[in-house]
């Protein structure tokens, strides 16, 4: 998993990075998935509860791997979960998984 601690910084004056391609690059980091697709759901909960006005809060994540090969479904939602902890605790209000091994 990519430690935010030693993530580059980000360039003054620069645009935020939006949180899909960080979701992304840290599923990629912890996980190594054959497939993935990371989604952004915030527009369909514009206004609603954890609707936080940035239009970053609501994820979808659909994610193969073999890492999950044998896993329960929870173990496999708590290997994404510990791969976006941070984010979760600070930025992401909602988060939709969609965890499978390959062949599944």
């Amino acid at each position: 998993m990519t430690d935010p601690a030693t993530a580059p910084a980000p360039i003054p004056g620069a645009p935020p990075r939006p949180l899909v391609d960080e979701i992304r690059e840290r599923l990629v980091a912890a996980l190594a998935p054959t497939a993935l697709d990371v989604s952004n759901d915030s527009a369909q909960h514009a206004g609603h509860l954890g609707d936080d006005g940035t239009g970053e809060s609501h994820f979808s994540v659909s994610v193969e791997s073999a890492a999950f090969a044998g896993l329960s479904r929870v173990a496999r939602q708590r290997l994404v979960n510990t791969a976006l902890a941070d984010l979760l605790r600070d930025r992401i209000h909602a988060l939709a998984i969609r965890a499978r091994a390959p062949g599944e």
